[in-house]
């Protein structure tokens, strides 16, 4: 299977959009039509949103105990008009929250790019499309920007946690749900890779600690976060902000600074947050 940079996903695009450019090449590959693609998309959103739905259950509860009904308290919260975020925004931290405590609570989701990093592009996708009546063929086109960036990634760096820290995962998919919104919000090519580059450049260094070794403990609510992330990256480049660095080449510095991360630091559960004696403990007790 043939590999792009960022640069190159752009260059593919032209003057039409980066979804349009990797449904294009997805066919390709299949050697099936773009229907077909499309289609196959379609079930992947399918998923999402019943993940969603899942993750917000009141009684919802992961076997350690340590993941499950925060999102429901979240989106509680929000209803009540309390957010300091407000709007699509809150909505979408909420929505990223649900998904990543459904994986935790071992429900079906998406990995997006992975389990551990499964909220933040549907999270930012499905808030932006309910809070604007979105069609889901918009929904689809914006999972397919994202693939070409998570792809763009996965070829120069990695979109692993034990591999290069949580940035590879967490920045990973911050960058993806930025050129998502990007291109929703009708952006160039340019615009969507300048959105991930900022989105990596926020999120570099950000390590894996998993408490327990378990994809609850601080990686559910790291996805609430990278949310934020995402949302300021396309803030920044529709408001004109050119990203300074070249997109690539922050994926790249992802990769030298993910190498240079000691192993505690990459999802062995020996450092970070997982190394807290309050949260141990709790592991520990069950």
């Amino acid at each position: 299977m043939m590999n792009h940079t960022l640069a190159e996903w752009v260059q593919l695009a032209g003057e039409g959009t980066l979804s349009a450019a990797a449904i294009r090449f997805q066919a390709q590959q299949n050697g099936c039509t773009e229907e077909q693609v499309r289609a196959k998309m379609h079930e992947r959103l399918a998923v999402m949103k019943d993940a969603v739905r899942a993750g917000m259950d009141e009684n919802l509860r992961s076997v350690s105990g340590l993941a499950g009904g925060q999102a429901y308290l979240l989106l509680k919260y929000i209803n009540e008009g309390k957010s300091l975020c407000g709007g699509i925004l809150s909505k979408a931290e909420a929505y990223a929250l649900a998904t990543a405590e459904c994986n935790a609570c071992m429900g079906k989701i998406v990995a997006a790019p992975t389990a551990g990093a499964c909220g933040i592009l549907p999270g930012a996708i499905l808030a932006l499309a309910e809070e604007e009546h979105l069609s889901r063929e918009k929904e689809v086109d914006a999972l397919f920007t994202a693939a070409a960036v998570g792809e763009a990634i996965a070829f120069k760096a990695s979109i692993s946690g034990a591999e290069g820290g949580c940035q590879a995962e967490c920045g990973t998919g911050a960058a993806m749900a930025a050129a998502a919104l990007t291109e929703l919000r009708g952006g160039t090519p340019q615009q969507c890779a300048d959105a991930a580059g900022f989105a990596l450049m926020n999120l570099l260094g950000l390590v894996c600690d998993p408490v327990g070794g378990l994809v609850e403990v601080p990686c559910v609510y790291r996805n609430v976060g990278a949310s934020g992330i995402a949302f300021t990256a396309a803030d920044m480049v529709l408001a004109g902000i050119k990203c300074p660095i070249a997109p690539d080449d922050v994926i790249l510095a992802m990769k030298e600074v993910g190498d240079a991360l000691p192993p505690s630091l990459r999802e062995t559960g020996l450092g970070g947050c997982a190394a807290c004696a309050s949260i141990k403990s709790r592991c520990k007790n069950g």
